[in-house]
């Protein structure tokens, strides 16, 4: 994730502007010296717009990646607890644990029963 960046041209091709995952502007390129003739206020706007756009690419990226995390919690807290579709492919190891009752067999109680690992 610390690796990922965004690049951005602006619209009129003067500068390239490439920004890191957590938006720091890595490197800006000029590529004509049309900003030396420019306002002070359209070469803000310019680099101000082409680094937005780059930080929203780079976000977008992040939010990618992020998302392929989305409901991992709750598959691993339901594969330490059961509940999950392991728990078919464990059942075979589980059967050859001497004193092993299967899940539907075993007496239900409110209380979490202790782990003598």
């Amino acid at each position: 994730m610390n690796e990922l960046t965004a690049s951005v041209t602006s619209k009129d091709r003067m500068v390239t502007v490439k920004v890191g995952s957590q938006g720091q502007v890595v490197s800006m390129t000029f590529h004509t010296n049309g900003y030396r003739e420019m306002a002070p206020a359209e070469l803000a706007k310019v680099l101000t717009d082409s680094l937005n756009e780059a930080r929203a690419a780079v976000g977008e990226q992040v939010a990618e990646r992020i998302g392929r995390f989305d409901g991992m919690g709750e598959t691993l807290r339901l594969s330490m607890t059961g509940g999950t579709e392991l728990d078919e492919i464990l059942e075979p190891l589980w059967a050859m644990r001497p004193g092993y009752e299967p899940e539907d067999q075993k007496k239900k109680t409110d209380r979490q029963e202790e782990f003598h690992g």
